[in-house]
C-alpha cells in the first residue's frame, strides 16, 4: 500500500475551488472535497489508476478526474504526491506542478 501525501499547493487548489463553488452552494462544494479525497485515497491501493495528462507525453505524472477537477500526482515509490488540483476546463500552467523532490 502507498502512502498519498497532499502537498501544500495542492490543499490550497483544492481549497479555493471549493471557496468558489461554495458562494453559490456550500453543499455541493463539501460534496466536491469529500468526493476528491475519497477518489485521492484510491491510489494508496491502485497507484496507476490515474491516467497520462496528455499536456505531458512522456512526462511522470498522472492524473485522476473528479468533476469539475484534475487531480495530478507523481508516484516516487511507495509515495504518491498529490502536486495539483484543477478546474478541468482551464489550460494547464506546468509551473504549478510543484514536485517536492526537485
Amino acid at each position: 500500500m502507498a502512502e498519498v501525501i497532499w502537498t501544500e499547493p495542492a490543499l490550497s487548489d483544492l481549497d479555493a475551488i471549493a471557496d468558489y463553488i461554495a458562494l453559490d452552494n456550500p453543499e455541493a462544494a463539501r460534496t466536491l472535497v469529500r468526493k476528491v479525497f475519497d477518489h485521492v485515497a484510491l491510489l494508496a491501493d491502485h497507484p496507476r489508476l490515474g491516467t497520462k495528462p496528455p499536456e505531458l507525453k512522456g512526462w511522470r505524472y498522472r492524473q485522476i478526474i473528479e468533476p469539475p477537477c484534475r487531480i495530478f500526482y507523481r508516484q516516487d515509490g511507495d509515495r504518491i504526491f498529490i502536486l495539483h488540483v484543477m478546474r478541468a476546463e482551464r489550460l494547464l500552467d506546468l509551473s504549478a506542478l510543484t514536485d517536492p523532490n526537485n
